[in-house]
């Protein structure tokens, strides 16, 4: 088992733990509390109803359109029904779209009340549970009403991804890859030549990757925990994403963020920024683990939604631009250049 800290002011320090066997002792991880709630979703609740079953379970939907203000206020009215109180507890038990969820719901409901993260995905392991940022969609644009809170701790249990379909599992390879481009090459290249069945199968490795990127991550939001600077890296792959994710149904967030790097990657290209051998060689590594780096949404449609994107400030937006495995810079463009540039 391995932890890793992120500080929180004024707060003890968020807490990721890495390991076999944490889901099964997750309570130990809980503080004293006047009562213990647990949001999830249909599918964890089926396959963990024995070890839910003594706890208050509030159980929402799986997909991105169960991602909403309208499944926080359900959850809200269902603590009141309970009897949920400033000084109880929620265990946010589920993929990523279950940690977002609770995260918001803990940090809204009375105002604040304590919480933590079983993660059950990959994608939730590596990046969706980590971090504090917490948030809904609207109107059909990722994450745009949310807030920024760290949650006591996050559970990586590596024996809950045995039972993770393998379209799932790929998806987190990609939020993998894009902290390896970010600021670990060494990870880049333990990852080629490395198949998505065997990194699943071997729980040593598997365990080495998913503390590598939680380490990329927390690394920078121990710096710029509120996203002001040096956490839009993080962002790598995302703008294209999140307007592929508005535009159409058939991807989930993983792929969609394979095709945002693959596609970023052409952008740095012809901007002089990144060489054509590590474009060869990021495309080769997300196609080589079973993602997508193209995709039949019109260049047009995406366009359109990248205006609504939550990280345009007026007529510009940050992109981040990878300059070679393990290194990317933020560059600020206008929204015609960034247009041009696609």
């Amino acid at each position: 088992m391995k932890t890793l800290e992120i500080p929180r002011e004024g707060r003890t320090p968020s807490q990721i733990v890495i390991g076999e066997g944490l889901a099964q002792r997750f309570e130990e991880f809980v503080p004293k509390c006047s009562s213990l709630f647990v949001v999830t979703d249909s599918d964890v609740a089926v396959q963990y109803a024995d070890l839910l079953a003594p706890y208050n379970i509030i159980i929402i939907g799986r997909g991105e359109k169960d991602k909403t203000l309208h499944t926080v206020e359900k959850i809200h009215q269902r603590l009141m029904e309970m009897g949920a109180d400033r000084n109880s507890y929620i265990v946010g038990f589920g993929g990523g779209i279950t940690t977002d969820v609770t995260g918001f719901v803990a940090s809204t409901y009375m105002r604040g009340v304590g919480f933590g993260f079983v993660a059950t995905s990959l994608l939730a392991q590596v990046d969706a549970s980590v971090g504090g940022k917490n948030g809904v969609n609207l109107g059909g644009y990722k994450n745009m009403v949310g807030v920024f809170n760290q949650p006591d701790f996050v559970l990586c249990d590596m024996d809950v991804l045995d039972t993770l379909p393998m379209r799932e599992f790929r998806a987190g390879m990609a939020e993998v890859i894009k902290s390896a481009v970010i600021d670990d090459a060494k990870l880049f290249e333990l990852l080629e030549g490395v198949p998505a069945e065997e990194l699943l199968a071997n729980k040593g490795l598997l365990e080495e990757v998913v503390w590598r990127t939680v380490s990329v991550k927390a690394r920078i939001v121990a710096q710029d925990e509120r996203e002001g600077g040096v956490r839009r890296l993080l962002n790598l792959g995302h703008t294209i994403a999140h307007a592929i994710e508005k535009s159409s149904s058939l991807y989930v967030h993983g792929e969609a963020v394979a095709v945002g790097m693959a596609a970023i990657n052409r952008v740095a290209v012809s901007l002089g920024v990144l060489s054509a051998e590590n474009e060869a060689r990021i495309d080769a590594l997300l196609e080589g683990v079973g993602l997508p780096i193209s995709c039949d949404v019109p260049v047009d449609t995406l366009k359109q939604a990248l205006r609504k994107d939550k990280k345009g400030v007026g007529d510009s937006i940050h992109i981040v631009l990878p300059c070679e495995v393990g290194r990317c810079e933020v560059r600020t463009m206008t929204f015609e250049e960034f247009d041009t540039c696609l």
